[in-house]
């Protein structure tokens, strides 16, 4: 894995909730088809713009409690933190201009 970061139900809130920056959160699974598409585009941006926002991978199959608390009804889910708060959330790949867009809307 290069600049994303895997996050479980036991590390969700010291990475996400108590990060000092925006926190992109992948909610994803290993059967998921589009999640695989946004895996690569989450890198590239990850690495482009990861001295504003980080960007973490949370598997829902391994981690249902984390999914469960925010409701996470299809993946891939991309939810942007600020503050430990979830402040905008996407559903379904998307292209990587939207993705930035989302990320840009919490800067």
């Amino acid at each position: 894995m290069g600049a994303t970061k895997s996050v479980t139900d036991a590390s969700f809130a010291a990475d996400v909730l108590k990060s000092d920056k925006p926190v992109l959160v992948d909610f994803w699974a290993e059967w998921c088809a589009p999640c695989r598409k946004v895996s690569p585009l989450l890198e590239e941006i990850a690495g482009e713009m990861g001295d504003q926002v980080s960007i973490v991978k949370l598997n829902i199959d391994e981690n249902p409690e984390t999914a469960r608390a925010y409701r996470i009804m299809s993946v891939p889910t991309l939810t942007v933190f600020k503050n430990g708060e979830p402040v905008q959330s996407i559903a379904g790949a998307k292209p990587k201009g939207e993705l930035v867009k989302l990320i840009q809307s919490a800067l």
